[in-house]
């Protein structure tokens, strides 16, 4: 008879453990829906546009190690490049909705940004992972010709959250 109490409350304290451990009905709180949402639309763009993606880490690995590359920060001048961007980063804004064409004048211009190198790095960012104005970017230099072409997605946001150094100012 002793066996049965502590057999109930070992079940119990069990229980507990798993409920608070997250295992419970508890911790469906929908915020995996909100981040499954987010990665399958980044791997779409990223199917759709050609090219490669570097994280925080790996960027700031690059740019520590001096790799040789041109990262573009692709939000307003005004309202946010000077406010904070990547340090050794060029500005050149791009929309946020997906740009399926682009004038022969528009696409000159961007080419004449980049320069006559294919084969350099190029790296593409704007605001956040939801912001698609490095996704433009970056599928347009991929369209150009270009073949080294990555999109840092996490943004100004990941590099701050991570309490990187900021530039600040213009150009």
């Amino acid at each position: 008879m002793t066996k049965r109490p502590l057999f109930l409350a070992g079940a119990l304290l069990l229980i507990v453990a798993l409920a608070l451990a997250g295992c419970g009905k508890s911790s469906w709180s929908g915020k995996e829906l909100d981040a499954e949402a987010s990665g399958v639309t980044l791997a779409r763009e990223m199917a759709r546009g050609g090219y490669q993606l570097v994280t925080t880490q790996e960027l700031k690995s690059w740019i520590d190690q001096k790799k040789p590359m041109l990262i573009i920060d692709t939000m307003p001048l005004e309202d946010s490049y000077k406010k904070n961007h990547v340090p050794g980063a060029v500005q050149y804004e791009f929309p946020i909705p997906e740009m399926k064409e682009m004038d022969d004048a528009a696409k000159a211009k961007f080419e004449k940004f980049l320069g006559p190198d294919k084969d350099k790095t190029l790296v593409f960012y704007c605001g956040f992972v939801k912001c698609t104005r490095s996704h433009n970017a970056a599928m347009w230099a991929v369209k150009l010709g270009y073949k080294n072409v990555y999109r840092y997605p996490g943004g100004i946001k990941a590099w701050m959250e991570a309490d990187y150094p900021v530039a600040k100012g213009d150009k």
